[in-house]
């Protein structure tokens, strides 16, 4: 599917699968309220509602505090405002705030909010790692994240899946906490259905949203190639330059980069690139084209599209396919 993917398919299968989270939700609400007799339902959405945001709000202080992010002065890297400055120009967009995370995993990300304003990070390994032309490429990725909206439209759709894990924990704990109590015809069912039946959707509909966040990653590459010149070719090496460094990391520090709590934020998929590595340790001496070129040629497995269904990135060696096909 990578390979045939454009910016207006991408567009529709974005529009499809919100659609179809959105119609889920709202079919087994109606499910849910048809089942209920007493329990408030729109209390616990509101609850949730407002949580969400105020994570959405709060969020980029935890992000700077975990990450030990702080903000590049212009005089400090001059070359990094440039390139941010000219991308956003291209983008269309005020020019976000230049941040640094002082890690040392290969990786970027966008983030911000009202209270914040919009910024883009870069963490010293990336700067460590790539070329200047591979880090102006990841950056036209992350500016299309902002152009996008991305960090919005993945709160609202994760806000669904959300209220039904909530829904399905309140009515299993008062099952197990509560009276045992057989129903009688024309009670309300049984919390122990509701429950189970909500959790079910909270998995099912989390396993939908994590396909868009897929789908929002090709999209960001696409922008990034472009608005950066011979964009594709120079984020296709900064992708597998990415994944080796930071496989190659996790191989020797374990778990301590995985950072998985704020994965969907990062350019790759930090949980995936051990395994990725594993693949590419064969061809450790490649650099740049040579080593885009032969990840290229791996085949994937049954096991790599399983991975992919509970990532929120795509396989890398289907986003280079796209990015190959793009260009």
């Amino acid at each position: 599917m990578s390979a045939s993917l454009t910016p207006l398919r991408l567009k529709t299968y974005m529009i499809g699968t919100l659609a179809a989270v959105i119609a889920v939700s709202t079919l087994f609400f109606a499910i849910i309220l048809s089942l209920l007799r007493t329990f408030n339902i729109l209390v616990l959405v509101s609850l949730v509602a407002v949580f969400n945001v105020a994570q959405w709000l709060l969020a980029p202080y935890l992000i700077e505090a975990v990450y030990q992010v702080r903000e590049v002065k212009p005089g400090e890297n001059p070359r990094l405002h440039g390139i941010v400055d000219r991308l956003a120009r291209k983008s269309g967009l005020p020019k976000p705030k230049v941040m640094l995370a002082n890690i040392p995993i290969p990786n970027a990300f966008a983030y911000g909010s009202p209270l914040t304003g919009y910024k883009v990070a870069v963490t010293r390994g990336l700067l460590n790692t790539l070329e200047d032309d591979e880090v102006e490429a990841v950056l036209g990725h992350e500016l299309g994240h902002i152009k996008h909206r991305d960090v919005q439209i993945m709160m609202i759709a994760s806000f669904l899946p959300s209220i039904f894990y909530m829904i399905g924990r309140s009515f299993l704990i008062s099952a197990y906490y509560g009276p045992v109590e057989r129903g009688r015809e024309g009670e309300a069912a049984s919390p122990q259905l509701i429950g189970a039946l909500s959790i079910g959707m909270y998995f099912l509909l989390t396993l939908i949203v994590l396909g868009l966040s897929r789908l929002r990653e090709y999209y960001a590459d696409f922008h990034s190639a472009s608005v950066v010149e011979n964009g594709a070719t120079k984020l296709s090496e900064a992708l597998a330059k990415i994944v080796y460094s930071t496989g190659r990391m996790r191989m020797r520090y374990g778990s301590a980069l995985a950072f998985s709590g704020f994965k969907p934020l990062f350019i790759t998929d930090p949980d995936r690139s051990e395994t990725d590595i594993v693949e590419m340790s064969t061809y450790a001496r490649y650099r740049d084209k040579a080593l885009v070129e032969r990840l290229l040629r791996r085949r994937l497995t049954f096991i790599d599209h399983l991975m992919e269904l509970f990532s929120t990135h795509p396989n890398v060696v289907k986003r280079l396919r796209a990015l190959q096909a793009y260009a």
